[in-house]
């Protein structure tokens, strides 16, 4: 009969399922009643469970058969519909052997240790950046009562103790290290986007045949478009003139009279000692014979061009400083007269010279070191702001309206406008003789009480990298000065 062939089969079937399972494949728990393909992957159980339900409706292979109806001859005569035949595949493809347990546990193993190391570091990164944005919003007032400083003195504080967590320790000619260098990119990455959303308002002319239509549009503001990519140039050059100095032929030594650690019978190196008050610097070590031309050709390259950026950053630094605007504290603890700031010599010189020599009254004055050279700076500053405000002048001025007003005539009645601007040509004769001069008490006061963002980001960050460049250049000094030491000695 019919169904008795149809029953043989699926025994068949069966048992062949049982031996596969036995060698180790194992058979799928999917029971859709979708046609599995000749070539299928899917184990031989999925095939018969099809199998019977395209057989028989009403018969499953996972339910108890029906109880047989008494014996007929419902194969070859009688209306009822006799069962759907099944045609067996043309060729007979064993199943394929799923990977076992085991396997399978180790390599869920190693997947999970990768994305929890992934996980982990996108969790310090989002801490990170948790706590500068909670920083942000408190204004550095831990305790939250709206005493903290304003966003634009925020960020600035945090650009200036970025450089020292990343530059602090670093007080030598070398590269630096990965992580460093890494922090100080993604960090600085955060800060520095701030400026991308710093915007200013501009008027774009439309000429619509008839009429004239003004229609307003947003670009990044021009302090910010003209001054950040070029800090950005400066900051990747240092760090490029950093990554030079690999595998070099002098070292450092942190204690002079420590010459053991490094004493070698192949290479004799010699300590010079400093003559200066420089003695948390560790001190370079020369081999005998002195660094070679190649060597001493690169460091004098990498210091000019050091050089040429500590001097593009203080320009953008002066630049940023004039701009801001000059806080009413630092205006009210004025005096009223210039005079009393100055003192009475140079002041007389100033107000009754026909031709104002400022290299006179510098020499004049006689400065021996970098402290009396910055006390004068603030009295000149003092006496200029004061003169300024009795003449009606603008206190914060940009570089190129101070320089048409020096091109330009001054009014010689008003001897408060002569004295300011001779004031002026003071001060930038005192920092051009003295480069390395640290902020004035007005520089100061200016960065505390500024709330303009983009000022703080740009005054910070030319800030920091004009300190980098300054100490590249007196580190390869150093090194310079200790290879010439070498030579005389020999």
């Amino acid at each position: 009969m019919c169904r008795l062939e149809d029953l043989i089969l699926m025994d068949e079937i069966s048992s062949n399922n049982e031996e596969s399972y036995d060698q180790g494949y194992q058979p799928s728990d999917d029971r859709s009643t979708t046609v599995t393909p000749r070539y299928s992957p899917m184990s031989s159980a999925d095939s018969y469970g099809s199998y019977c339900r395209r057989t028989n409706s009403g018969m499953s292979g996972y339910s108890e058969p029906e109880p047989d109806p008494e014996p007929t001859d419902s194969c070859s005569e009688g209306p009822s519909p006799s069962p759907r035949p099944w045609f067996p595949p043309r060729s007979f493809t064993p199943p394929r052997a799923s990977p076992s347990r085991l396997g399978m546990k180790k390599y869920m193993h190693s997947i999970d240790d990768k994305q929890d190391h992934d996980l982990e570091a996108i969790d310090i990164e989002l801490e990170m950046m948790k706590e500068r944005f909670s920083k942000l919003l408190l204004g550095e007032d831990m305790s939250g009562s709206g005493k903290g400083v304003c966003t634009a003195v925020t960020i600035s504080n945090a650009i200036t103790n970025l450089y020292a967590t990343v530059f602090g320790n670093n007080l030598r000619l070398e590269p630096l290290k990965p992580e460093k260098k890494l922090m100080w990119k993604r960090e600085m990455g955060c800060l520095l986007s701030v400026c991308d959303f710093i915007v200013e308002l501009v008027d774009n002319l439309q000429d619509n045949g008839p009429e004239l239509e003004v229609m307003s549009m947003t670009r990044q503001r021009s302090d910010i478009q003209m001054n950040l990519p070029a800090l950005r140039k400066l900051d990747g050059m240092l760090i490029d003139i950093l990554e030079s100095f690999q595998g070099t032929e002098f070292f450092y030594m942190e204690q002079a009279g420590n010459r053991s650690l490094y004493s070698s019978s192949s290479f004799r190196n010699k300590v010079v000692q400093r003559q200066d008050e420089k003695w948390w610097l560790p001190v370079p070590c020369i081999p005998s014979g002195g660094l070679s031309d190649k060597c001493r050709k690169h460091l004098k390259h990498q210091r000019d061009c050091a050089n040429q950026i500590h001097k593009a950053a203080m320009a953008i630094n002066n630049h940023i400083l004039n701009e801001m605007k000059v806080p009413e504290s630092y205006m009210a603890g004025l005096p009223k007269s210039g005079k009393a700031c100055l003192g009475e010599a140079i002041y007389k010189y100033m107000y009754n010279a026909e031709i104002f020599s400022p290299d006179h009254v510098l020499d004049t004055a006689k400065i021996t070191c970098e402290h009396e050279a910055l006390e004068l700076a603030d009295r000149v500053e003092a006496s200029l702001c004061t003169w300024r405000r009795k003449s009606g002048m603008p206190h914060s001025k940009s570089s190129w309206n101070l320089m048409k007003d020096f091109m330009s005539e001054v009014d010689r009645n008003d001897k408060n406008q002569v004295l300011a601007e001779r004031a002026e040509i003071l001060m930038l004769c005192l920092k051009h003789r003295y480069p390395e001069l640290s902020q004035t008490t007005l520089d100061t006061c200016k960065i505390q009480h500024n709330k303009d963002v983009g000022q703080a980001i740009l005054e910070s960050y030319s800030r920091v990298l004009e300190g980098l460049a300054f100490n590249l250049v007196a580190w390869i000094d150093d090194v310079l000065a200790a290879d010439k030491l070498m030579k005389h000695q020999e």
